[in-house]
């Protein structure tokens, strides 16, 4: 079981916090033609996050832990799955028609 204090709870909350604020500032200043490789790689970390989550809400006993690891699962999925719709439009601007 996760048990986990009121002070541990902020203490997470402020990593999250600052490491959103960190990525967003790191994403800002990537050159666009390094979009997609980035994409890739942020779809391997949310599958990565999802994971985590779920091993987190087995273990939890907290109804808040539940919850926010159900954000994280949420926000995670939202992120891959959106990843992965402009990954493939992106790929498909690079793809030739066939001529029949």
């Amino acid at each position: 079981m996760i048990e986990a204090t009121s002070s541990d709870i902020i203490i997470n909350l402020l990593i999250f916090l600052i490491s959103s604020l960190l990525g967003l500032e790191l994403i800002r200043h990537v050159s666009r033609l390094l979009h997609t490789p980035l994409m890739s790689l942020t779809n391997a970390i949310s599958s990565v996050v999802i994971v985590a989550a779920l091993i987190v809400m087995a273990h939890a006993n907290n109804i808040l832990i539940v919850a926010l690891a159900a954000a994280a699962i949420a926000c995670a999925a939202t992120n891959a799955i959106g990843g992965f719709m402009i990954t493939e439009r992106i790929l498909k601007m690079f793809k030739q028609e066939r001529k029949k």
